[in-house]
């Protein structure tokens, strides 16, 4: 079979797919995205994660026509999976890219789902779509499979070629030609699962694991803080013993570890399953912007009656300009509705639509909240002038923890 790639969205997934494919096999990577593909042409992506170098020496062909697609026989799709305001899994991006998936499939293709889904979608949601639609049948006409991604935005040392990959496919005959495609993108060690729904779960409970243990650390801190105890210290003393687990409490967001309880809360209210500690452990988390926000504001009056605030970073995690379910913005959210005028400094980020964004620290603030662990922050914090910038009653407030910063420090 004369491998021919089609990558279905080239965002912070689907690009470095898209990028290690065209490598080894003819690969075309496809956006609905105007810009998005102007931009990748241009040897430019916003999303910083991967390199002018890289995008000028790749292969890659980009396109937003799905009719150059027609030729394609190995298609992985890539889009995102995010949840509506009520918590829902919205499909919306993966129908989308099914119906483009359904125009172009022919016999004998392959179809690779990569975004996370909750255990069984790919075949009761994609595959009969795609069977109602065309009217080919699947394992007699064409072949599903699944590989969870393990993109980590931000992270230069674990990308996706060095990454080790599971995948799953419809059949065995399926199956080895997933595992051989991958096995040439990829440098690191590929691992078959006996299911595709094996596969989808097997991605989803990395998530949910972290949520919930973030969670219990974050009940913790709660808890030592109406006893008046030190939890950094504490998770210092606790590292110690060689198996203990050194979660941080903080602020959980991002488009996985957010998100992805969600998809298994909403198929187990379906099936009419239990699921209570992944529930309990997501509201814990997603209240915690409340809590920081009223235990920043009662240290704060204490000390002054200001309001003007600086948050230093907005993005979800260190070291990315990704914003997607940003606890630090939802923090600034909360503040602002009382009534604080927020300010966010954070280089790794061009705009934000809700709140200022400052370019050059020049003016004086009442309080300032160390919101995300950037390296590019270390040397503006570390430097005592970061005090010029505050007023003489002032409240320097560090959720992070992790920053060695030459000022007091005031825990969550």
């Amino acid at each position: 079979m004369n491998i021919k790639i089609g990558v279905i969205g080239l965002g912070y997934v689907g690009l470095p797919i898209a990028i290690a494919a065209a490598k080894k096999f003819s690969t075309i990577g496809f956006d609905l995205n105007k810009n998005r593909i102007y931009d990748l042409k241009n040897y430019v992506d916003v999303n910083k994660e991967t390199s002018k170098k890289e995008l000028k020496q790749s292969k890659l062909v980009y396109t937003n026509d799905y009719n150059d697609l027609k030729n394609v026989n190995f298609y992985i799709i890539t889009v995102p999976t995010p949840v509506d305001n009520k918590n829902n899994p919205d499909l919306r991006a993966l129908l989308n890219a099914t119906n483009i998936l359904s125009n172009v499939i022919s016999k004998g293709d392959i179809f690779v789902l990569e975004s996370t889904v909750y255990p069984g979608l790919t075949k009761e949601v994609i595959v009969k779509k795609i069977e109602k639609k065309t009217k080919l049948k699947l394992n007699k006409d064409f072949y599903a499979g699944y590989s969870p991604e393990r993109v980590n935005p931000g992270d230069k040392k674990h990308q996706f070629e060095n990454i080790n990959k599971i995948v799953s496919a419809s059949n065995e005959f399926s199956k080895k030609i997933v595992k051989k495609v991958y096995s040439k993108i990829i440098k690191a060690k590929v691992f078959v699962a006996n299911k595709i729904e094996e596969a989808e779960a097997s991605k989803i409970i990395e998530n949910i694991q972290r949520d919930v243990n973030i969670a219990l650390i974050n009940e913790l801190a709660k808890i030592f803080k109406r006893l008046n105890i030190n939890t950094r210290e504490v998770l210092r003393l606790s590292s110690t013993k060689w198996n203990f687990l050194n979660f941080k409490p903080g602020l959980v967001g991002g488009h996985c570890v957010s998100i992805d309880p969600y998809y298994m809360i909403s198929l187990c209210k379906n099936k009419k399953i239990d699921c209570d500690l992944i529930k309990i452990s997501r509201n814990l988390n997603e209240s915690m912007h409340k809590f920081v926000a009223e235990d920043f504001i009662n240290k704060l009056k204490k000390i002054t009656s200001g309001k003007n605030i600086l948050i230093f970073g907005g993005t979800f995690k260190e070291n990315c300009n990704d914003v997607r379910n940003s606890g630090p913005l939802k923090l600034a959210k909360e503040l602002n509705k009382k009534k604080f005028k927020i300010e966010i400094f954070d280089p790794n980020i061009n705009e934000l639509n809700d709140f200022d964004l400052v370019k050059k620290i020049d003016k004086k603030y009442d309080g300032l909240i160390i919101a995300v662990n950037h390296d590019c922050f270390k040397s503006i914090l570390v430097r005592s002038k970061i005090k010029k910038v505050l007023n003489k009653k002032n409240l320097i407030y560090d959720i992070t923890q992790n920053l060695d910063i030459k000022i007091k420090h005031l825990e969550v």
